[in-house]
């Protein structure tokens, strides 16, 4: 069962979490053999998404890096969304965390 995290990010930056994945024993999971996936949609049935980045410096550590530039949540209308990340291996799929994204209005302007 994945875990549920509301997340909040500032429209026109740069966003960045990490998550920790463990299994039922509560033990760090080995992320070396799975393939990560994640996106963010304005509700469950939409069609369009925007896609996190999804690294793993350290594999072994269970620790997943979600990112999304500035340039992915500039083009974000402010407002509530929901996401999920999920991890795959040998065609098993897990989603490991979801919840709802906040954008929060930008104010300030380069352009």
């Amino acid at each position: 069962m994945a875990i549920y995290a509301n997340l909040t990010v500032d429209q026109g930056s740069d966003f960045s979490s990490v998550v920790t994945v463990t299994d039922s024993d509560d033990q760090l999971v080995d992320l070396t053999n799975y393939t990560r996936v994640g996106q963010i949609r304005k509700t469950y049935t939409s069609s369009t998404a925007v896609d996190f980045v999804i690294t793993s410096n350290t594999p072994t550590n269970g620790e997943l890096t979600i990112t999304l530039t500035a340039a992915q949540t500039a083009s974000m209308k402010p407002g509530r969304y929901v996401y999920d990340v999920e991890i795959v291996s040998g065609g098993v799929v897990t989603r490991v965390v979801e919840g709802q994204l906040e954008v929060t209005p930008r104010v300030t302007r380069t352009s």
